[in-house]
């Protein structure tokens, strides 16, 4: 049986990228691997959808994986983008060189509706590679949908299975249906959209990106710790910029530009097709993000648990440039 994931949060890192060229930019990364190390996640998520791992050369994917380990102590998930088994046999393998003893687990897609050929996909990844699997139920990359209780019958007839990651909305609804089939750890996504409710349905914490992932920290921190009424209150002043970061067609952009304004990569830049940002929308991330601090700053204060002040480090100030990615 293998080890199921670490509860808590799971940092989801997007690809920085810097030039003309848009190269991978490795110091950016190791920056943010980083922080993702000193504000208490228990684990990064790497070449996932926001980690724009499709636009990646193969020896860009490799040398993304290489830098997490070598700078963060924290294990790695590592996304592979395929849906058909050969390709996506292909890229674990990858990750398995890579990581090694690194890698908690490869992250695969639902790739069929098909509760057979699912199975069957998972069980010739592990069969190649050894390693433990994070099912991701992730309809809007996929295209495949899946009954959630259809996937938990996947799920028990594969043990090597480490953890779901449950992006179908609406996820509070999926996670409360496998939750209850599963021994295994569930995590919800989305950009914390729904995050209070997925606690509320049993999950295991989050595995997604934000640009603040200390709230992330800090809220799965004070339901687990101090309960839904702690969480509440840690969460509730972020969700107008989690909303943000979620428009559609630019949330990459989006995410990217904050993470640029607080410092914690030096490019905004996306590959195409990706959209770049519209500068009209930077005043606007600005005023969400002074607010977004202004709230990490409160969580810190004396009046909430220390579960969640231990949380939340000082944030960084806003910048006041455009960021060089943006155009």
């Amino acid at each position: 049986m293998t080890v199921t994931l670490q509860p808590g949060v799971w940092g989801v890192v997007p690809t920085p990228f810097a030039g003309s060229a848009l190269d991978v930019d490795t110091d950016s990364l190791a920056q943010l691997v980083e922080h993702y190390a000193e504000i208490g996640a228990v684990g990064l998520t790497v070449l996932g959808v926001f980690g724009e791992a499709a636009s990646l050369s193969t020896a860009e994917k490799a040398l993304v994986l290489e830098t997490a380990a070598e700078v963060s102590p924290l294990p790695i998930v590592a996304g592979v983008t395929a849906l058909a088994t050969r390709p996506a046999i292909d890229e674990a393998v990858a990750a398995v060189r890579a990581l090694d003893d690194r890698l908690a687990a490869v992250m695969v897609q639902v790739n069929s509706a098909d509760h057979g050929v699912l199975a069957d996909h998972l069980e010739a990844l592990h069969r190649a590679t050894g390693a433990a699997i994070v099912v991701q139920d992730y309809p809007a990359a996929s295209g495949v949908a899946m009954p959630a209780k259809t996937l938990a019958a996947v799920v028990r007839r594969c043990p090597f299975v480490a953890a779901v990651k449950a992006e179908a909305p609406p996820t509070a609804l999926s996670i409360a249906r496998l939750t209850a089939e599963l021994d295994v750890p569930v995590f919800g996504g989305l950009g914390g959209q729904g995050l209070l409710d997925e606690l509320a349905a049993g999950a295991a914490g989050a595995m997604t990106g934000f640009s603040c992932p200390e709230a992330l920290v800090a809220t799965v921190g004070a339901w687990a710790n101090d309960g839904a009424a702690a969480a509440f209150e840690a969460f509730a002043p972020f969700l107008p910029l989690v909303n943000c970061e979620q428009q559609p067609r630019l949330a990459l952009a989006l995410r990217k530009a904050l993470f640029r304004e607080r410092g914690l990569i030096s490019d905004a830049a996306v590959r195409p097709p990706a959209a770049p940002l519209p500068d009209e929308l930077l005043p606007i991330l600005r005023q969400q993000l002074a607010a977004a601090l202004a709230a990490l700053e409160a969580l810190s204060a004396p009046s909430f648990p220390v579960s969640v002040r231990s949380a939340v480090p000082v944030p960084s100030a806003v910048t006041s440039q455009t960021p060089a990615g943006v155009r």
